[in-house]
């Protein structure tokens, strides 16, 4: 079963302070201002709960996600609500998934340390197993020829997969406990991966595998996702500090944006869309906010609340459709749908 919900109306407002910080210049507070809600959310309930997260669009419009506390994949048809479960090796609590061209699903086995394939049509799994001292493969993401970059947090590595052949690459970061987490890939199909336990970005070069971090302004910075615009710049949100961050590797510099629900608003799963919009998932607060941030305009543009409650860890943007799907630790899959504000204001006036 699944319930729609429309979420912008101008009613809903949210008061707060944004905070600019750069290399060069001192942190201080921007006027406070006021967000509309701008998302519409769509909600589908998962029968069989589990901690459902990180879905994901298949070439045919089906959304395949992670069931981690309860050890399976599913697929949900958008348009029925309809879904099916698939089960998956004992033990594999499957943390994060994608989905290649051909439509294959791959899955991070975080507990029992392999990466899995599965066949949509047979539900039959390949089981690709980590060297050793790679035991929890955690978040994954495909390069230009659709192998695979991972993050194994408490393994503390970052790896690659080559997908025809089964061999794994892996650099281990320079500090324990470095919990490289969020990654994703820039143009060059270099990857990018931000280390939680740390305040820092991680760089891997896919030719050399050579390593380079890169600390973060503010020492007590802890960034957990991530995301890579057009021109080169890396965006983090720091889960410890309530910030967003953007890091220009060609200048090396930095700029941060305190997020509206402030210090505490513990920033967690992220999407950026074709408009250039990174939506973040607020989860200090519960329910959960979704909040939007135009990258081209340097700003905060809408807050959502989640009624669906909380939390959020990872988010999927899909092109074809140009909206994102997340997973709900309380029972839920959802989608939501940018509605600009003029569309919103377009509305309005033909009433």
């Amino acid at each position: 079963m699944f319930h729609a919900s429309l979420k912008f109306l101008f009613s809903a407002f949210f008061l707060f302070g944004l905070m600019l910080v750069s290399t060069n210049t001192t942190a201080k507070p921007a006027p406070s201002l006021q967000l509309p809600s701008l998302l519409e959310v769509t909600s589908y309930e998962v029968e069989w709960k589990g901690r459902p997260r990180d879905p994901y669009v298949a070439p045919d419009g089906m959304v395949w996600f992670c069931g981690q506390a309860a050890n399976y994949i599913a697929r949900l048809d958008p348009q029925s609500g309809k879904m099916t479960k698939f089960e998956v090796p004992e033990g594999s609590h499957p943390h994060n998934l994608i989905i290649d061209s051909k439509g294959f699903v791959w899955y991070a086995g975080n507990r029992n340390g392999h990466i899995g394939r599965i066949n949509p049509e047979t539900g039959d799994i390949k089981q690709y197993p980590m060297p050793e001292g790679v035991q929890d493969p955690h978040t994954l993401v495909f390069d230009s020829d659709e192998n695979i970059w991972f993050t194994a947090q408490h393994s503390n590595v970052i790896g690659h997969l080559n997908v025809e052949t089964g061999d794994v690459r892996h650099v281990t970061m320079t500090k324990k406990r470095s919990r490289p987490y969020g990654i994703k890939t820039d143009a060059n199909d270099n990857a990018w991966s931000v280390l939680l336990g740390t305040n820092k970005l991680a760089f891997v070069d896919k030719e050399t595998f050579a390593l380079n971090e890169v600390r973060l302004p503010r020492d007590n910075a802890n960034p957990r996702r991530m995301e890579i615009t057009e021109d080169g710049n890396v965006w983090y949100v720091d889960f410890s500090g309530g910030f967003l961050g953007r890091y220009n590797p060609e200048e090396k510099t930095f700029e941060e944006w305190l997020l509206p629900s402030g210090e505490n608003s513990r920033p967690y799963g992220t999407a950026l869309d074709d408009d250039g919009v990174i939506w973040i998932a607020e989860t200090g607060p519960y329910p959960n906010v979704m909040v939007g941030f135009d990258t081209k305009k340097s700003k905060f543009i809408s807050s959502t609340v989640i009624d669906e409650g909380g939390s959020i860890r990872h988010m999927y943007y899909d092109p074809n459709a140009d909206s994102f799907w997340f997973g709900i630790d309380t029972g839920f899959i959802a989608k939501g749908e940018y509605i600009p504000a003029e569309s919103i204001e377009e509305d309005s006036s033909s009433e």
